[in-house]
């Protein structure tokens, strides 16, 4: 694989410099913001591009390790450094336009995208601290806690925990910035949504056991509302900043603005977003408690069937802070995140669709790409099976989906759950509770036979193979 000379195609019909404005890769993708539309065809057909989908950002699927070399060279290329952009008002506005034009992109889509967004450059952060999370759970209850007090455990560990303990303040930070605010103001406002370490020490001087608030009449609780709550403060921020700065004379805009911004943004965060925040959060537990508890193994059919086609537009990181909330020590499930075992089967249902096409089918050119896109599926980057193969074909896909139903029903009769999010694929047993592998081995299997079973059967069109892949 050259990488420069795939970076250069992909600057060359993207216009160059004057047309990008901002790139940043994640697990699979080069995501470029532009100011004018380009051909996708001809990106499409770039030697080493598995698909692109025209979203909030243009997303351009490379694949897992490919992305980052070529996400590199692109960045030498645009003089643009990864994750950070050169927007100024007409950007936004030109790119507001062209999102309010797209087809089948409305008002909920364009927001799960901007949440996508926000969460799409905590990703490596997540991935790695849910990894060491998970490796060094593992580690305690088979050595039965034995290094608890060694310094180089202790040191591994809170790598982990301190990424998911301050994760409100990347979220505030990240929101501001997604909305057109000031990084930072969003970060600050973001901190008081984890455990201050201030309060304690306020209410021990002045004699107080609680700080009440108006209104509610509840105690103040930093942790109240969580990521949500720092989430939508961040938007808020963004927005008083910019009213804020529209009234402010220029010359004392650099102190009252940001000052003014967090005065008038802490209020507005805990009398009002705070108990909103934490009511959403309480209604999405009570919706997940239902489809899990009450839908029993439907909810986890449905569930497990209904993901692939949300990570196919790009917007299964919008599920991230969901995710986080499961995983709150502090919450209902006590930290034990049971949506994420079943949503990983959509992974498996597609490695079974990929092997039942690499078996029945003809096609030489097929079976190599399905045959380089099945080891990392296996290990949970399923976008290069997906965009290269099942999706293209229409039938393997949907095939796919209702294959991976079934190892969502045996996630829920196995009561599966993770300590950590992150990962997928077989790299879930680092996550899963420790002592239930076995049975999640067991429901990836049964998503693998699912997906390959219905795809053998109902799901391969050998004129559509033929007409897309001839050789």
């Amino acid at each position: 694989m050259n990488e420069k000379k795939i970076a250069k195609e992909i600057y060359n019909i993207l216009k160059g410099k004057e047309n990008i404005v901002s790139n940043a890769v994640c697990m699979t993708r080069l995501r470029v913001k532009i100011r004018e539309d380009v051909d996708l065809e001809k990106l499409k057909k770039i030697d080493g591009v598995l698909n692109v989908v025209n979203s909030d950002t243009l997303q351009i699927i490379l694949g897992p390790g490919k992305v980052n070399a070529i996400g590199n060279e692109f960045s030498k290329l645009t003089g643009i450094s990864l994750g950070f952009s050169n927007r100024n008002v007409k950007d936004i506005a030109s790119e507001n336009k062209k999102s309010n034009n797209q087809k089948h992109n409305g008002p909920v889509q364009r927001f799960l995208q901007k949440v996508a967004n926000i969460f799409v450059p905590l990703l490596p952060g997540i991935i790695s601290a849910g990894l060491i999370i998970g490796l060094t759970n593992v580690i305690n209850t088979t050595a039965k806690n034995a290094y608890d007090a060694a310094w180089w455990f202790a040191a591994i560990r809170s790598v982990g925990f301190v990424m998911f303990s301050y994760l409100a303040i990347y979220v505030g930070m990240n929101s501001a910035k997604e909305f057109g605010g000031t990084a930072v103001l969003g970060g600050i406002i973001g901190s008081i949504f984890i455990v201050n370490p201030a309060l304690p020490l306020i209410l021990k001087t002045e004699g107080k056991s609680a700080v009440i608030l108006p209104f509610t009449r509840e105690p103040f609780s930093p942790g109240m509302g969580g990521l949500l709550t720092a989430l939508f403060m961040g938007m808020i921020v963004a927005y008083l900043e910019k009213q804020i700065r529209k009234i402010i004379p220029a010359m004392l805009d650099t102190f009252l603005t940001p000052l003014l911004t967090l005065t008038i943004g802490v209020f507005i965060a805990l009398l009002i977003i705070q108990p909103l925040g934490t009511c959403l959060t309480n209604f999405i537990y009570a919706i997940l408690d239902f489809s899990y508890n009450k839908l029993g193994i439907f909810g986890g059919y449905l569930l497990a069937a209904g993901f692939l086609p949300l990570v196919s537009v790009g917007l299964h990181q919008a599920l991230t802070p969901i995710h986080v909330m499961l995983n709150n020590p502090e919450g209902p499930t006590k930290g034990i995140n049971y949506l994420l075992p079943i949503l990983m089967m959509a992974g498996g249902g597609q490695v079974g669709a990929g092997i039942a096409i690499y078996v029945k089918t003809k096609s030489q050119r097929l079976k190599n790409m399905v045959r380089d896109s099945i080891p990392v599926g296996i290990l949970g980057i399923g976008e290069p099976l997906m965009y290269a193969v099942t999706l293209p074909l229409g039938k393997p896909f949907v095939t796919a989906c209702l294959g991976s139903g079934f190892g969502g029903i045996l996630a829920v009769l196995f009561h599966l759950g993770t300590i950590s999010q992150g990962v997928s694929g077989l790299f879930g047993l680092f996550i899963v509770v420790p002592g239930t592998w076995i049975y999640f081995i067991i429901s990836m299997l049964g998503a693998y036979l699912g997906g390959f079973i219905l795809t053998y059967f109902f799901g391969i069109d050998e004129n559509k193979i033929k007409e897309m892949y001839s050789e």
